[in-house]
């Protein structure tokens, strides 16, 4: 059994997986290759599918993840997490159609309609990836309050009153007694 944990990672795996399998199936019916195509095109359809068991199941149970980045990385996320999940509602019937309409050997409007289904398919597998790397990577849980905290200390640094040394206490390291230790010493050897 997959811990939670895990989950997450594993889903950005079958995301890019089948952002591959996308691009190979494209490229394999630009060089008619019908049999590797349509071999990659079932891949990725499967590999979704395991990927939207494995994203119900970890969002049922662990709820939802908030982002915590800030500053001009927060409306960049929200951007892309929007027109992820808008597209990401369509792929499932655009999907089934595309693949319903190749089974009949329907392969003119199969052709027509994966113009549209390919590109958002694609887009959403790549920024599902981006999404992960933004929430699990790049500010995991936990940055916000570790953030607030450094700003916190570095605030509190800045208002604490500040100390000088004079001369003596600087090239001693520390005390005036240190700095007189010294030159007591200094004044004893030959």
């Amino acid at each position: 059994m997959i811990p939670l944990a895990a989950l997450p990672a594993l889903n950005a795996v079958l995301n890019g997986t089948c952002a591959v399998l996308l691009a190979v199936g494209f490229v394999a019916i630009r060089r008619r290759r019908i049999r590797l195509h349509r071999a990659c095109m079932v891949a990725a359809f499967v590999t979704s599918v395991v990927f939207l068991a494995s994203y119900l199941t970890y969002h049922l149970q662990a709820g939802t993840t908030r982002f915590p980045g800030q500053g001009w990385v927060r409306p960049v996320y929200f951007a892309i997490l929007g027109t992820h999940t808008v597209l990401a509602a369509l792929i499932p019937p655009l999907a089934i159609a595309t693949l319903t309409l190749a089974a009949r050997a329907r392969f003119t409007s199969h052709a027509r309609l994966a113009r549209w289904t390919l590109p958002t398919w694609f887009y959403v597998s790549v920024t599902g990836v981006v999404i992960y790397v933004m929430l699990y990577r790049l500010y995991p849980a936990g940055y916000a309050s570790d953030t607030r905290r450094a700003v916190a200390t570095v605030a509190a640094q800045a208002t604490a009153p500040k100390t000088t040394a004079t001369p003596s206490e600087s090239a001693s390291g520390g005390s005036p007694a240190a700095a007189g230790s010294r030159q007591a010493r200094s004044a004893a050897s030959p």
